[in-house]
């Protein structure tokens, strides 16, 4: 029993920083694999085409020599893809 006081911070350090921390991110996994399908079927109904596609269609020949010119095709998902992770990450309790 030398070794039981030298061995003591090793395994309080190994349960307090790895275990616990493991079961945590493994419940937000788990809260986000559960959650977000079902948010998404909730949501998916009033997400619709129709609306774009009527805006889209109104638009004049001009605006779309610049929409492409300026790639937007490329650069508006980006946007709000940054947009949602900004949102996201805010709304982390570690990080905001």
């Amino acid at each position: 029993m030398l070794f039981a006081p030298l061995l003591a911070p090793l395994v309080s350090f190994f349960f307090r920083e790895v275990v616990v921390k493991f079961l945590v991110f493994t419940a937000i996994f788990a809260v986000v694999v559960f959650l977000v399908p079902k948010a998404v079927a909730y949501l998916a109904p009033f997400i619709g085409t129709a609306g774009l596609s009527g805006a889209f269609g109104g638009l004049a020949g001009g605006v779309w020599f610049f929409l492409d010119f300026f790639n937007m095709s490329f650069g508006v998902p980006l946007l709000i893809s940054a947009y949602v992770a900004r949102f996201l990450i805010r709304r982390l309790p570690v990080i905001g």
